[in-house]
């Protein structure tokens, strides 16, 4: 399927289901970006946040981690640049709603495992509800968080779809803006501290 063609209605409801976009990880990112799980746009094209309206691809680019603004189907040009992808949940929904607690709670153990495997600076959670949710955690706010997450800092945020409409464009260009400057990605940022090696 070409990067600037928009799914068919067919093609959307095939998408229901099935697993096919592929995480982006490698070892030594400043940065892992953790989603929800993929929308059937997302699902049918296998590019990371591909529906037109979400924030994701702007808001990167606007808070200066991407030297332009990448398409979907450029995903694996972030890896360049430090930055990495995954999701909790693989499966392709039309809504979050649709996941089970039970495939979000083997989800964050899987992603728990790939920050352990690959020991990225930063991990950012895009959703408040689904780290609450993967983690068993009852309250998060917004922004970095006092604990470590498998030696990583971590960082929860809202998650950029446009459906979203208590935060803004210039919202999340503001808090990729912090995360980039504390995974060292951008001038000013001291980077994020490590877990101190056991004595």
């Amino acid at each position: 399927m070409s990067g600037a063609r928009k799914p068919t209605k067919d093609e959307l409801a095939a998408a229901h289901g099935r697993e096919t976009v592929p995480d982006l990880v490698r070892p030594g990112l400043a940065l892992l970006f953790v989603g929800i799980n993929p929308g059937l746009w997302s699902g049918a094209t296998g590019y990371h946040f591909a529906r037109p309206g979400n924030r994701f691809w702007p808001a990167l680019h606007q808070a200066g981690l991407t030297p332009r603004q990448l398409h979907p189907s450029e995903s694996r040009e972030l890896l360049k640049f430090g930055i990495g992808m995954t999701k909790v949940v693989q499966r392709a929904t039309a809504t979050a709603a649709e996941l089970t607690l039970e495939e979000v709670r083997a989800g964050g153990e899987v992603v728990r495992n790939m920050v352990r495997k690959h020991r990225p600076r930063v991990v950012c959670f895009l959703g408040v509800g689904i780290f609450q949710q993967a983690y068993g955690v009852k309250k998060v706010k917004v922004g970095v968080q006092a604990e470590l997450f498998e030696g990583a800092q971590l960082w929860v945020l809202p998650n950029p779809s446009g459906l979203n409409a208590n935060y803004q464009l210039r919202d999340f260009v503001r808090l990729f803006r912090e995360v980039g400057e504390a995974a060292g990605l951008l001038e000013g940022g001291r980077g994020a501290r490590r877990r101190a090696p056991p004595r």
